[in-house]
C-alpha cells in the first residue's frame, strides 16, 4: 500500500508467516545496506535496511512523488505472483577455519615484514633502510585506517590490493635510493644526490602509479564486487605509498641534513656493491632468442589450454562448496565414490590443507530456486559421508566453511572480468602513448602485459594435476592476474622512462647502445623490487594457509614472468618498432622527370 506521511509519501507492505520469518533473517542480515526491488530484471528502488524487521510489516520511505509510490506499489504487488527471495551467491565460515585462516595470515604477514626489511637493510644499510621501512610500515597502517574509516571489509581481492601497493611501495623508495646512488657515483656532494636522486625518481614513480591508478579506476567501474574491492583498496595504497615514499622520506633527510647529521650515508652495502657493480648486460643482443623461447612457450600453453583446459571453479560455473574436516586422513577418490549416486555424479572432491580436510563441489540442483535445496544438499552429506564422521557429531559441525554461487552471478564475474581486463589494458596503452609520445612504448608495453597474463593462465592449465594445492580459475585468480598487471605495468614504465630520458640526454647516440645502457641502468632496481616482493610471496605461500596459497602461485609466476618481460620483450619489442619506423622514414624513392 501507498499513503501519505506528512508531505512526504511512503509504501508500506505486509508479508504472511513464512515470509514474515525470512523477511526477519535477511534485513538482521543485511542491516545497514541496501536491498533492491527487481522486475524484469530492471531495479526499481534500493532502500537501505535500518534495522531488522519483524512482524513483517515495512514501510520504504523517501522523496517520493505520488506517481512514484504508487508504482512501488504496483511493482510490490507484482512479487505476490509466485516468486521467492533466492540467494544467488552466499559464503559462510565457521569460526575454527576462520581462526585458522587469522592465524596463517598473521604469522605469514610478520615473517614477510621481518625478510623484507633485512633484504632492505642489506640493499642500503641501517639508516637509509629503516627510513625504508618506516615509510614502509606508516603505508600500511594508512591503509589499514582509510579501509576501517570506510568500514569496509577486508577480502581476499583487497588483501591482493593491499600486496600490491606494499610492493609498488618498495619500488617507489628501491627507485629513489638506486637514482642516489647514481648521483653520488657521478662525484655529486650527499646533500644534492639527495636531492637530484629524489627529483630523477619522480617522473619514473608518478608516471607508475598514475598508470595503476587509471587501471584501478577502470575496474572499480566494470569489475564485479570482489574486483571492485582490489581495486579501491589499491587505489588507497597507492596514494598512501605516494606520499610515504616521495614527501615523508624525503623531509626526513631534509631535516637532518639540516642538522648537519647523516654526512656520511652511502646508500650501498659491501654486499650490493658487489653483485651490481657497473653492469653492462647485451640484453637487446639476445633479443632473438628471447622472442623465440616466449613463442615456443606461447605455443605451448594453447595446445595445454585446448587438451587439458582450466580448473575452473564454481565462480565460473555456478555451484556449491563445502569444507568438511575429519578426525582422520581419508582419501578423496572414497569421499567422491560414497557421494556420486547420491549427486547424480555432480560431486568433485580434493583435499585442502591437511589429509583429514577435503572440498567437496558440486552443482547439483543450482539452478532451482526452491530455498529447502540447501538443507536436502546437507542431509545427503550426512547420509553420503556416515561411515567417516566421528560418531555424536552432527554433518554441520564438520563442514567448517560454505559458498554458494549462482549461474547468474558466475556470468556476471565471468563477464565483468573480462571486460575489465581489456579495457584497463587499453587504458594503459593510450597513457603511455599520451606520456611518452612514442607508439613503439605502447606496443611493447600492452604485448609484454599480454604475455604476463597468458603465462599464469596457461601455467595454471599446465600445473593444475599437478600441484599439491587446489589452482582453481574463481574470483581469487582473477585478482591475482589483475595484480599481476599492476605490478608489471610499474615495472615497464620505469624502463620506457629511463630510455626516454637517456634520449633526452643523448640525441645523437646509437639507438642500440642507448636502450641497452639504459636497461642496464634500471636493472639494479629490477632486481632489488622483483626480489624484495618474492620474498614477501614466498613467506605467504609456505605459511600463509590454504585459503590463499593459489592466489599467490599466480603472482609467483606473474612477477618472474614480468620482470622478465620488461627486460627481454617489452624494450627490444619497442627498438625493432623504432628501428624499422627510421629505415622506413630515411628510405624515400624520388623519381626523376621525363624529358618531353
Amino acid at each position: 500500500d501507498q499513503g501519505q506521511r506528512g508531505s512526504a509519501w511512503e509504501v508500506s507492505m505486509q508479508m504472511n508467516s513464512a515470509g514474515s520469518s525470512r523477511w526477519a533473517t535477511i534485513t538482521g542480515t543485511e542491516k545497514g545496506r541496501a536491498i533492491a526491488i527487481v522486475l524484469d530484471g530492471y531495479v526499481y528502488s534500493a532502500p537501505n535496511v535500518n534495522d531488522k524487521i519483524e512482524g513483517g510489516r515495512s514501510q520504504i520511505t523517501g522523496n517520493f512523488t505520488p506517481e512514484e509510490a504508487k508504482d512501488l506499489e504496483n511493482t510490490l504487488k507484482s512479487g505476490k505472483m509466485k516468486a521467492g527471495v533466492r540467494i544467488v551467491q552466499e559464503d559462510i565460515v565457521g569460526p575454527s577455519l576462520g581462526q585458522e585462516a587469522i592465524n596463517a595470515g598473521l604469522i605469514s604477514f610478520i615473517l614477510a615484514l621481518v625478510v623484507l626489511f633485512a633484504f632492505v637493510y642489506l640493499l642500503y644499510g641501517f639508516i637509509p633502510g629503516t627510513i625504508v621501512n618506516v615509510a614502509l610500515l606508516l603505508n600500511f597502517f594508512f591503509i589499514l585506517g582509510s579501509l576501517a574509516a570506510f568500514q569496509a571489509v577486508l577480502t581476499l581481492p583487497g588483501i591482493a590490493g593491499i600486496i600490491l601497493s606494499l610492493g609498488m611501495a618498495v619500488d617507489a623508495n628501491v627507485l629513489i635510493n638506486e637514482r642516489i646512488k647514481e648521483e653520488l657515483a657521478g662525484g655529486k656532494a650527499l646533500r644534492k644526490a639527495v636531492e637530484d636522486g629524489y627529483k630523477n625518481a619522480f617522473s619514473a614513480i608518478f608516471d607508475s602509479n598514475l598508470t595503476t591508478v587509471i587501471t584501478a579506476i577502470v575496474l572499480v567501474y566494470f569489475g564485479t564486487g570482489p574486483i571492485k574491492g582490489f581495486a579501491i583498496t589499491l587505489i588507497i595504497g597507492i596514494l598512501s605509498s605516494f606520499l610515504t615514499a616521495v614527501f615523508l622520506t624525503r623531509l626526513v633527510y631534509e631535516a637532518k641534513f639540516a642538522k648537519g647529521k647523516w654526512q656520511e650515508l652511502t646508500f650501498s652495502t659491501k654486499l650490493a656493491d658487489r653483485i651490481f657493480t657497473r653492469t653492462h648486460f647485451k640484453i637487446l643482443e639476445i633479443r632473438k632468442k628471447s622472442f623465440m623461447v616466449v613463442g615456443a612457450f606461447v605455443i605451448i600453453g594453447v595446445i595445454s589450454l585446448a587438451t587439458l583446459g582450466l580448473n575452473r571453479g564454481i565462480d565460473f560455473t555456478g555451484g556449491r562448496n563445502y569444507v568438511v574436516r575429519f578426525e582422520e586422513p581419508v582419501k578423496t577418490s572414497d569421499i567422491q565414490e560414497s557421494l556420486s549416486d547420491a549427486f547424480d555424479e555432480s560431486v568433485r572432491v580434493i583435499t585442502i590443507g591437511s589429509s583429514n580436510q577435503v572440498r567437496i563441489s558440486t552443482n547439483y540442483m543450482i539452478d532451482s530456486d526452491n530455498p529447502e535445496i540447501e538443507n536436502e544438499i546437507r542431509v545427503l552429506l550426512a547420509n553420503g559421508l556416515s561411515e567417516y564422521m566421528t560418531p555424536g557429531l552432527s554433518i554441520e559441525e564438520h563442514i567448517q566453511s560454505s559458498q554458494t554461487v549462482g549461474p547468474s552471478v558466475a556470468k556476471d564475474i565471468v563477464q565483468g572480468a573480462f571486460w575489465a581486463l581489456v579495457i584497463a589494458l587499453i587504458f594503459m596503452g593510450i597513457y603511455i602513448l599520451a606520456r611518452f609520445r612514442n607508439w613503439t612504448f605502447s606496443v611493447g608495453t600492452i604485448t609484454a602485459l599480454s604475455i604476463d597474463a597468458f603465462a599464469v593462465i596457461a601455467l595454471y592449465s599446465l600445473l593444475y594435476k599437478i600441484m599439491p594445492f587446489s589452482m582453481e580459475i574463481d574470483q581469487t585468480f582473477v585478482a591475482a592476474i589483475l595484480t599481476v598487471i599492476g605490478y608489471s605495468i610499474n615495472d615497464k614504465v620505469v624502463v620506457f622512462d629511463r630510455i626516454r630520458e637517456y634520449r633526452t640526454l643523448y640525441p645523437k647516440r646509437n639507438l642500440f647502445e642507448l636502450i641497452n645502457d639504459a636497461l642496464n641502468a634500471t636493472l639494479a632496481r629490477t632486481i632489488n623490487t622483483s626480489v624484495s616482493t618474492i620474498l614477501v610471496i614466498l613467506m605467504i605461500l609456505f605459511f600463509g594457509g590454504e585459503a590463499i596459497r593459489s592466489f599467490v602461485f599466480a603472482m609467483l609466476i606473474g612477477i618472474v614472468v614480468g620482470t622478465f618481460t620488461s627486460l627481454f620483450i617489452a624494450a627490444p619489442i619497442a627498438y625493432n618498432l623504432m628501428t624499422k619506423n627510421d629505415k622506413d622514414e630515411e628510405v624515400k624513392v624520388v623519381r626523376p622527370k621525363k624529358k618531353r
